[in-house]
C-alpha cells in the first residue's frame, strides 16, 4: 500500500497549522507531521479526496496556505525516513534509535527501529507523552494491549519493563509487519493482528493504550472499557487535541472510568483513566 502526502506551507504558522490539522483529521489521513513550513498529512492511495481539502483551506481566511501532492511508495520510505530521522531520549530513560545509531548502553530502556510507513517514532508530541506513560506506569506483570500500534514502540517499551503480554493491532499491514520486525530487532514477544477494535472479543487486559485520533476513540472506546479488568484497568489514550478532552473525558467517565491524570505538549494531549474499583 502507497501513500499520499499533502505537504502544507502555512504563513504564520500558528494557529493555523493547529486550525487545518484540526479540520483534516475528520477525514481519511492518518497521521500528520508539524513541520516548520507547515504541515504534512498522510493518506493511503486511493483515499485521498483533494476536493475535501480544498473545501477546507476555502474556510480558513487568516492565513497564506499552499500544498504540493507526492506520492511515497513502499520501497523508498526507508531512505526518506533516513534522511531526517534522529534518535529520540525519553526522559533519560528510554532511547530510540535505528540500526544505523550508535547504542547507548548506559540508557536503561534502549529500542531499536525501522518503521518503513508505520508511524510512532517517538518524535510526534502524542509519542512522546505516551512514552511517558508507559515508563510512569506499572506494567511488570500487567497484560497490555497497544491500539493502533504503528512501529510497536510502546508494546515493546512495555514489554521490556515487565509486561507479561503485549498485543499490538493496527489496521496497516505495513504496520503490523513493521512491529514483528521491531520486537524481533529488540529481541520482545508481541503478538501483532491486522485488524481493528472488532477483534478484540473477550479479550481483558490490565492496560489499554491508544494513541490514535478523536473519531476513531470515540467509537472505539465502549469497546476498549468492555476489555479492562475491572480490578485495575487502565487505559491511556493520546493522539488528541487540546480542544477534544472534553468530548473524550464525558464518554470515559460517563463509561465509568475516572481521570487519574493528564499530559499536554504544545497543543497535543494524552490521558490515563483507571476504573473505578482501581482508583478507590
Amino acid at each position: 500500500m502507497n501513500y499520499i502526502e499533502y505537504k502544507f506551507t502555512i504563513h504564520p504558522n500558528s494557529p493555523w497549522t493547529e486550525i487545518l490539522l484540526a479540520k483534516l483529521s475528520e477525514s481519511d489521513f492518518e497521521s500528520f507531521e508539524e513541520t516548520d513550513e507547515g504541515l504534512n498529512a498522510y493518506v493511503k492511495t486511493g483515499f485521498e479526496d483533494e476536493e475535501f481539502v480544498k473545501t477546507q483551506l476555502e474556510g480558513i481566511h487568516g492565513a497564506q496556505i499552499s500544498y504540493e501532492i507526492n506520492e511515497i511508495k513502499q520501497q523508498n520510505w526507508n531512505a526518506v525516513w533516513e534522511s531526517g530521522f534522529k534518535p529520540i531520549l525519553i526522559d533519560n530513560q528510554c532511547y530510540i534509535r535505528a540500526e544505523f545509531h550508535e547504542p547507548r548502553p548506559e540508557i536503561e530502556y534502549e529500542i531499536v527501529i525501522q518503521p518503513k510507513m508505520s508511524f510512532g517514532t517517538g518524535h510526534h508530541q502524542t509519542t512522546r507523552m505516551m512514552l511517558e506513560y508507559v515508563l510512569e506506569t506499572v506494567v511488570s506483570g500487567k497484560s497490555v494491549l497497544d491500539m493502533g500500534c504503528g512501529t510497536s514502540v510502546l508494546g515493546i517499551l512495555a514489554k521490556k519493563r515487565g509486561a507479561t503480554t503485549v498485543e499490538g493491532i493496527d489496521i496497516d499491514n505495513w504496520a503490523t509487519e513493521n512491529s514483528l520486525e521491531n520486537a524481533k530487532r529488540n529481541q520482545v514477544e508481541i503478538v501483532v493482528k491486522l485488524g481493528d477494535a472488532s477483534l478484540l472479543g473477550r479479550h481483558k487486559y490490565d492496560i489499554i493504550l491508544a494513541n490514535i485520533n478523536k473519531n476513531i476513540l470515540m467509537a472505539d472506546i465502549p469497546e476498549y472499557i468492555k476489555c479492562l479488568n475491572f480490578a485495575n484497568g487502565e487505559l491511556i489514550l493520546s493522539g488528541l487535541m487540546e480542544f477534544d478532552f472534553d468530548d473524550i473525558n464525558t464518554l470515559c467517565t460517563d463509561l465509568g472510568l475516572e481521570l487519574a491524570s493528564r499530559k499536554q505538549e504544545d497543543e497535543w494531549i494524552a490521558m490515563k483513566y483507571k476504573t473505578k474499583a482501581f482508583q478507590n
